[in-house]
């Protein structure tokens, strides 16, 4: 996974140093000039500096092809404006943003182009965990009797399904399409209907992992 983390600060430079030790490409950007100094040496990171707000600096340390952004800093203001570039100008997966101030989590949702908040005094590893967890393809629950699981991923613009018919997908054995939400309403999956980024597709399953459906459709 590539991410993006924007803030070197205590939590930025944690979240870094976990997801190196995990095998993750990281580029870890801040504004402060001797905080990046000072982690050259200490930190495996790609370290760079700059006020990662201005679209030229996100697109110089690779937010285009990043899975992953993390707005880390110190600021929900700067960290909104990280996260709305990062997934309406670069159309990363993944964003993740910092939340400082609890009284200003209401704002931290997808309309700011967050995907999960991260709350200040949250353990780090739950943060960690949260952040870059492969949420494009999740079980949401299982039917214990019925021996099924339900299973949601979700269309984006580099996944493979998006511009090709449901029928044209090669589906697990032992897997259906319930629905495709698209713009918040479910609507029938006819093999004819095709996949656009945004849509969510819930699936049906008693035999396919999360693993087979992404791969099937990511």
């Amino acid at each position: 996974m590539k991410v993006v983390i924007a803030g070197a600060g205590r939590l930025g430079t944690r979240i870094a140093q976990v997801l190196l030790a995990t095998g993750h490409q990281v580029t870890l950007v801040d504004t402060d000039d001797d905080r990046v100094a000072e982690l050259r040496g200490q930190v495996a990171a790609d370290l760079m500096s700059g006020d990662a707000c201005e679209p030229a600096v996100l697109e110089h340390v690779g937010a285009r092809t990043a899975d992953l952004v993390v707005a880390a800093t110190g600021k929900d203001d700067t960290n909104l404006v990280i996260a709305l570039l990062a997934k309406r100008h670069f159309s990363v997966p993944r964003v993740a943003a910092r939340v400082n101030d609890d009284d200003n989590a209401w704002l931290f949702d997808r309309n700011w182009g967050v995907d999960i908040a991260l709350p200040a005094a949250a353990p780090l590893v739950s943060l960690i965990e949260e952040a870059t967890a492969a949420t494009d393809t999740v079980a949401l629950l299982r039917l214990s009797k019925a021996g099924v699981d339900v299973i949601e991923t979700a269309i984006t613009e580099r996944s493979r399904a998006a511009g090709r018919a449901l029928g044209d997908l090669p589906l697990p054995a032992g897997t259906v399409v319930a629905t495709v939400i698209r713009d918040g309403q479910p609507t029938a999956p006819a093999s004819g209907l095709v996949l656009q980024p945004g849509d969510e597709v819930l699936l049906v399953s008693h035999e396919a992992s999360e693993r087979e459906i992404h791969a099937a459709f990511q």
